[in-house]
């Protein structure tokens, strides 16, 4: 039953930098803050082998590179949602960042230390006079190494993608409940959502007013439809304190591996939340930047760990929300800025974040695609190229019968299985698994694209009625080769979650597989001319 609830009137929490970067401080509310920027501006007071200092500033912190190191101070400034505004608050400030984000990057964070005066006056690290400051040590990094800059060069390849989304997986995993003081459930996202609404409705110079209330109304729709399993997902643990601020420019590629920093330290209620909704400012950011297939590998791979199927009908919501974020930081920044070429960007990105999050709040209604054939059909690679353009973002589900397989028993889906894994009866319950599987995400409202051999008539049959049954749309394709062409490709396979061999390819080529009747594609082709013909048929976008 959908509970249409209005959002609350109760106290609504203060925001963090992503929400309203604009609001200015008051005045030099922590003092003069000089002297200890002048001693971290000069060289030597890092040793003999620092001839260099570079300085990067943010409107809440001040990072000092020098070296093999950054020193980061945070600004003695007070907003809304920030308080900075004493040498106290910065050290506490200071403390939990560390404590934060060794969670996740314990090799980059190191250690806070003081900027003191000695008895005669001169500043140093850590000495025995009274602090001045507190500073965050690190280990300093190659800004090229930021995902956003590699991101930005082309260079973000699926296997960055997928470790990205294991590394995101394993700290949902183990991050830990929120306060017994932080908002939960419906209630963590529903400030959110109306302080988005309010601050839009205030720029009508900028966001058009119809277009600002009908994102209004759709989110807030959104909210009262999914506010009991907001709450549901709250009490079984699902909101917890995450990253808050998961997008490419806080993941830093270190040793090969992403690693996750500059988590949010300052504002609890940005940080413990829904942790869909932190997956969420990833999704979003890949989409934004125009990397809908890297956002869809992100997700399935995210999914294959955590099997969080429901979640997904929180998408539309919860990106949108993210979006919206993100459309007004950048009309914070265009009333800020002073140069003409800089105030038209600023506008121009706000918009386009404005108009994805109206987007994401509409999405097509699910379908479900199935993808059969032989062995080294290519099934896998057809259903990898459909998923980033079916339904809504960032894409399909993807449900492979060979991954199912190796997770029903337990083991990495690159392990080889016996064959008993193959009898009739263990090959029933993967396809079962994938059909439940499928209809959790039907329900959720998403598409899916099903993969498997579905050599036997009853099992595309199941594929159909399941789709007719969850009132989606359904396509088969049958994809068929030459033998020549089917064994060659599974002989080539290496760390696939599939144990075809051509021994099995020559078994399967004399089944009995009744009337197919779904759509036959030549899968002797290229991949992107099989693919290319799918979509047709699916009108789907190249």
């Amino acid at each position: 039953m959908i509970e249409n609830r209005p959002p609350s009137t109760t106290p609504l929490p203060t925001t963090g930098s992503q929400q309203t970067a604009s609001r200015r401080p008051a005045a030099d509310p922590g003092g003069d803050q000089s002297e200890a920027l002048g001693f971290l501006n000069d060289p030597a007071s890092y040793g003999a082998a620092v001839t260099e200092v570079q300085r990067i500033d943010t409107h809440g912190a001040m990072v000092f590179l020098a070296g093999d190191r950054a020193y980061k101070i945070k600004r003695a400034v007070h907003y809304p949602y920030m308080d900075f505004s004493t040498l106290e608050k910065r050290h506490r400030a200071c403390a939990r960042e560390l404590a934060l984000n060794v969670r996740t990057a314990p090799t980059l964070y190191r250690k806070v230390i003081a900027v003191t005066r000695n008895k005669d006056g001169i500043l140093s690290f850590g000495g025995g006079g009274t602090p001045v400051e507190w500073v965050l040590v690190m280990k300093r990094f190659k800004q090229e190494q930021l995902l956003s800059n590699i991101a930005a060069a082309g260079g973000l390849t699926d296997e960055i993608a997928r470790d990205l989304a294991d590394t995101v997986a394993a700290f949902h995993h183990t991050a830990p409940p929120p306060s017994d003081d932080t908002l939960k459930g419906a209630e963590s996202i529903e400030w959110v959502v109306v302080e988005n609404n309010q601050e839009l409705a205030e720029r009508e110079d900028l966001f058009p007013p119809v277009q600002a209330a009908r994102l209004a109304e759709l989110s807030l729709d959104q909210l009262a439809r999914r506010w009991a399993l907001l709450d549901s997902r709250s009490e079984s643990g699902l909101l917890r304190f995450c990253h808050g601020d998961l997008h490419l420019r806080n993941v830093v590629l270190l040793d090969g591996r992403p690693t996750l920093f500059d988590a949010i330290e300052f504002n609890d209620a940005i940080a413990c939340i829904d942790v869909f909704y932190d997956l969420a400012y990833l999704l979003m950011d890949l989409e934004h930047r125009g990397l809908r297939p890297l956002a869809n590998l992100v997700l399935n791979r995210y999914l294959q760990k955590h099997d969080d199927l429901e979640a997904l009908s929180l998408l539309p919501l919860f990106l949108s929300a993210r979006a919206t974020v993100r459309a007004k930081v950048a009309a914070s920044l265009e009333k800020i800025e002073d140069d003409g070429q800089a105030i038209n960007e600023r506008r121009d990105e706000a918009l386009s974040y404005f108009n994805e999050a109206l987007r994401f709040l509409s999405p097509p209604p699910p379908r479900l695609v199935a993808v059969g054939g032989l062995s080294g059909s290519g099934k896998t690679s057809l259903a990898q190229a459909l998923a980033p353009a079916l339904g809504a973002a960032p894409g399909a589900v993807h449900l492979r019968s060979d991954v199912l397989r190796k997770t029903l028993a337990g083991v990495d889906e690159a392990v080889r299985l016996p064959p008993s894994a193959y009898s009739r009866e263990a090959g029933q319950a993967v396809y079962d698994s994938m059909l439940a599987k499928a209809g959790r995400v039907l329900a959720a409202g998403h598409s899916v694209v099903i993969d498997g051999v579905f050599a036997r008539p009853e099992e595309r049959a199941a594929a159909e009625a399941l789709a007719h049954s969850s009132g989606a749309a359904f396509a088969g394709f049958w994809l068929q080769a030459d033998p020549e062409i089917l064994t060659s490709r599974v002989e080539q396979r290496r760390h696939d979650a599939s144990d075809a061999t051509a021994a099995v390819v020559r078994q399967q080529l004399i089944y009995d597989l009744g009337d197919v009747d779904w759509t036959p594609i030549d899968a002797g082709a290229s991949i992107k001319a099989v693919a290319d013909q799918a979509r047709r048929l699916l009108n789907l976008p190249d």
